[in-house]
C-alpha cells in the first residue's frame, strides 16, 4: 500500500467527522470555569473554536455570547447582551459563527444585531441563500468601476463636493452639529433599490425620529438594524456589520443599495472595548491596534461589487469628540473612505444648514460627477470663498477697501449670496439641478 492511502482515510475521516458536526445532535462544548459580569471563561472549547464563534449556556438564561480569545486554559467569552454571571460548571456549547439569510421581504422592518425582529411587525421570513456576517470585500481586481454621477439633492454637496454610486463617504462632525439630519436629507437621494440603515449606539428616542422623519417616504424600503447605547459592545459592534452583510446581500442581487452607517465612530469605540476586554493594550488615545485594522475591513466591504453585480454607496456618520478632526479614528477613517463631508460648529452657530463645510470638504471622484463646466464653476466659487473667509478678521477690523482687489471685492460681493444659496432644510425638497438653484440666486442678487 503507498503512502498516499493512509492520508486519504485520515482525509475522508476528517470530512465525515466535519459532517457530523454540522448536524444538531453532535454539539461541542465545555464548562465554565470563571465568571465576570462581563465576561466567562470557558473549559474545554479552546482547542475546538476559533474566535469570533458564538457560545450558549445550557441554563434557564440562554446567555449567548462570542469568543473574543482563547489560550491554554479555555476560552473567553462575551456575553452579548446583561445577564447575572453563569454559574461555575454551566454547561456552553459552540453554535458556530453568526450568518443571516436576507430576502427582499426584510425592506420596511427593524432589526436588532442579531436580525431578531423589533418592530412588532411579526417573524422576518429567511432567505434561500445564507450569508456570513464577516464576508471578505470583493478582490480588487474584481470589481467594477465607478462611473455613474449621483445626485444627492443637497446644492452644498452636489456642487463642492459631488457623489457617485458606489462610492463611500465618510461625515465628519462633532454632537449636535446635525450629522443625523444631513443623513437624513442624503437618504431621500433617488436611483436607489434599497436603503439599508444602521443606527450605532444611537441615542434611544432618537431611533423612531430618524425611522418617522428623517426617512420618510424611503421607510418602505429600507431595513434597519438598531444597537442602542445601551447596549453591549458587541450588539453594537454586530449591528454594523449585520447592516453591512443585509447590504452586500442586496448587491449580489444586482440592486444599487445606499448603504447608511450612523455612526461609525460608535462602532469603533465597540471594538475598542472588545479589545481591551481579551487583553490588548492601548497604543493610540485609549485604542488598541485592532481598532484600525478593524475599520478597513469592515469600510472595504462597501463600494462597487463584482462584475454583474449591484454597488453599495456608503454614507458613514464620523462623530469628532471635542470637535477634533484629527484623532486617531476620524483620520483612519478618512484615509480609507472615497472623500469627506465636514460639518463645521462655527457655521452652524451662524444658522446656516446644513453646516457644510465646503472648504474642508472633499469627494475623490468628484471628477467623474462633474459635468461640462461644472468643474470649473465649482472650483472657482471654492476659490472665492477661500478668499473670502481668509480676509474675514481683515474685514473685521476695517483693513478692507474696495478697489484695491479685484478678486476681492468679487469674493465680498458674491460669496455672501452663495452661502444663503446653499442654505436647506431637511422638510424642504431637494434640489434638482443645484448648480441652475446657485445661478438662479445669484442672477437675483444682481438685479
Amino acid at each position: 500500500m503507498s503512502d498516499a492511502a493512509p492520508r486519504n482515510a485520515l482525509r475522508r475521516m476528517k470530512r465525515d467527522f466535519a459532517a457530523f458536526d454540522a448536524h444538531e445532535y453532535v454539539r461541542i462544548g465545555g464548562v465554565v470555569t470563571q465568571a465576570s459580569p462581563s465576561l466567562f471563561r470557558v473549559g474545554g472549547l479552546n482547542r475546538l473554536a476559533a474566535v469570533g464563534d458564538r457560545v450558549a449556556l445550557e441554563d434557564k438564561s440562554m446567555t449567548q455570547g462570542e469568543i473574543i480569545q482563547i489560550d491554554e486554559t479555555g476560552a473567553l467569552v462575551k456575553p452579548y447582551g446583561a445577564a447575572a454571571p453563569p454559574a461555575i460548571g454551566t454547561e456552553a456549547f459552540r453554535i458556530g459563527a453568526k450568518t443571516i439569510a436576507p430576502c427582499a421581504a426584510w425592506r420596511g422592518r427593524v432589526l436588532n444585531a442579531l436580525c431578531e425582529p423589533i418592530d412588532g411587525a411579526g417573524p422576518l421570513p429567511r432567505g434561500a441563500r445564507v450569508a456570513p456576517v464577516d464576508a471578505l470585500p470583493p478582490p480588487a481586481l474584481q470589481r467594477a468601476r465607478i462611473d455613474k454621477p449621483l445626485r444627492t439633492g443637497v446644492r452644498a454637496i452636489d456642487i463642492f463636493a459631488p457623489l457617485c454610486f458606489g462610492q463611500r463617504i465618510g461625515v465628519f462632525a462633532g454632537s449636535g452639529v446635525g450629522k443625523s439630519t444631513l443623513l437624513g436629507m442624503l437618504a431621500r437621494a433617488s436611483g436607489f433599490d434599497a436603503v439599508v440603515v444602521g443606527l450605532i449606539g444611537e441615542r434611544g428616542r432618537e431611533v423612531r425620529e430618524f425611522l418617522e422623519d428623517s426617512l420618510r417616504d424611503k421607510r418602505a424600503e429600507t431595513v434597519t438594524v438598531v444597537a442602542t447605547g445601551d447596549e453591549s459592545a458587541l450588539m453594537r459592534r454586530l449591528a454594523a456589520r449585520t447592516a453591512v452583510a443585509i447590504a452586500e446581500w442586496f448587491r449580489d442581487e444586482g440592486a444599487s443599495v445606499l448603504l447608511i452607517v450612523d455612526s461609525i465612530t460608535r462602532y469603533a469605540q465597540a471594538v475598542r472595548e472588545i479589545a481591551i476586554s481579551a487583553g490588548e493594550p492601548p497604543v493610540a488615545r485609549g485604542y488598541p491596534p485592532n481598532v484600525f485594522a478593524d475599520l478597513p475591513q469592515l469600510l472595504e466591504r462597501a463600494g462597487p461589487g463584482p462584475l454583474g453585480a449591484g454597488a453599495v454607496t456608503g454614507l458613514f456618520a464620523v462623530l469628532v469628540d471635542g470637535d477634533d478632526h484629527n484623532d486617531p479614528v476620524a483620520d483612519a477613517i478618512r484615509g480609507t473612505l472615497d472623500g469627506h463631508i465636514v460639518l463645521d460648529r462655527a457655521i452652524a452657530a451662524q444658522g446656516r444648514y446644513p453646516a457644510i463645510d465646503i472648504l474642508g470638504s472633499l469627494s475623490r471622484l468628484s471628477h467623474l460627477a462633474w459635468a461640462g463646466q461644472e468643474a470649473s464653476v465649482a472650483q472657482r466659487l471654492r476659490a472665492m470663498a477661500a478668499r473670502f473667509e481668509e480676509t474675514r478678521d481683515l474685514r473685521a477690523m476695517g483693513g478692507y477697501q474696495p478697489g484695491m482687489d479685484k478678486d476681492l471685492d468679487a469674493a465680498v460681493a458674491l460669496v455672501p449670496s452663495l452661502y444663503d444659496a446653499l442654505r436647506q432644510t431637511a422638510d424642504g425638497p431637494p434640489s434638482a439641478n443645484a448648480f441652475a438653484d446657485i445661478a438662479e440666486a445669484l442672477r437675483a442678487r444682481e438685479t
